[in-house]
């Protein structure tokens, strides 16, 4: 049993790595001017929007791309309320990494591999950069694989098996599975990325599925958190803001479970790009039902954190 354990977390630690490089990858390629783009792009809730999702989509961490909204706002760069359509911005970057974990090129993970190393070991920048996209990605692929083969064995422990059954049956312990799992490995997307094994192997229903990843859209929320102790107000704000936003967004839709599920469901018939789609279909509808709902949300959040 722990053998099996320790295992499962070494390809939870492959995932999280490739993650990083991957996005080191990503970030080198964008150059310096991320954040002057974060800044000058912002005048509206609207542009905050597309302006988040681009550079969440170019990172690939809906977490990196808030500490730095944070670090802004703290700066004096950014004011709070900019910052609101950005969050909402981030949740829909993001998605695009889920998206991609469920694309079944495993045939061609061995070549990624190879090939992102030897680009590596370039002492050109872009091509540094594009072998660090190659091998994280490459890693992913290969975790994502890790997690579908130990997913049965796993559920063979004891106590597991009945746990999931009580998950497939009771959405609110979905949520709080995916909300502590999450704040652990800090990474919403290595949390779907887990889910999506345990469904290919038909031990979490879709419906669980979905409440595990609405559940890790909070979770993510800790480490924007962590970024803003000590921080000034208006940071605070901007990381109580994304913690609300995703909040509200699971209340939202917790009771559509069924129908998002029925609605991923006639777009494809494999488990893991329907959990992937409803956490775009998700992401987006949020975006769109907050964003008219900016100048509201704020002043909720100015009124509950008079003091923070």
């Amino acid at each position: 049993m722990i053998e099996l354990l320790s295992l499962f977390a070494v390809f939870i630690a492959i995932f999280l790595f490739g993650m990083t490089v991957m996005r080191t990858g990503l970030y080198n390629l964008s150059g310096d001017k991320m954040t002057e783009f974060l800044v000058t792009f912002t005048g509206n809730p609207f542009k905050g929007l597309l302006v988040g999702t681009v550079i969440t989509a170019i990172i690939q961490s809906s977490s990196a791309v808030m500490v730095i909204v944070v670090g802004l706002v703290a700066a004096g760069y950014m004011t709070f309320k900019q910052s609101l359509g950005i969050i909402l911005g981030t949740n829909i970057g993001t998605t695009i990494t889920t998206e991609l974990i469920s694309i079944q090129i495993y045939d061609a993970v061995v070549p990624l591999l190879i090939i992102g190393f030897l680009c590596l070991l370039s002492s050109k920048r872009q091509l540094f950069s594009i072998g660090a996209i190659l091998f994280g990605l490459g890693c992913l692929f290969v975790a994502m694989q890790g997690f579908g083969h130990l997913s049965r064995p796993i559920s063979l422990l004891p106590g597991v098996h009945a746990f999931f059954e009580h998950t497939n049956e009771n959405g609110l312990l979905g949520i709080g599975l995916g909300t502590i799992l999450t704040a652990i490995i800090q990474s919403s997307t290595a949390t779907t990325g887990i889910v999506m094994g345990f469904l290919n192997e038909e031990l979490l229903t879709l419906h669980a599925g979905i409440a595990i990843v609405l559940g890790a859209n909070i979770g993510t929320c800790i480490t924007a958190f962590l970024a803003s102790v000590g921080a000034s107000h208006e940071a605070k704000l901007t990381a109580y803001a994304h913690i609300w936003l995703n909040i509200f967004g699971v209340l939202l839709f917790f009771p559509f479970i069924n129908y998002l599920g029925s609605l991923a469901s006639t777009l494809t018939a494999l488990p893991d790009m329907q959990l992937a789609h409803v956490s775009v279909i998700f992401n987006i509808l949020t975006s769109i039902v907050a964003l008219p709902l900016v100048g509201l949300l704020s002043g909720f959040i100015l009124w509950m954190h008079k003091r923070a």
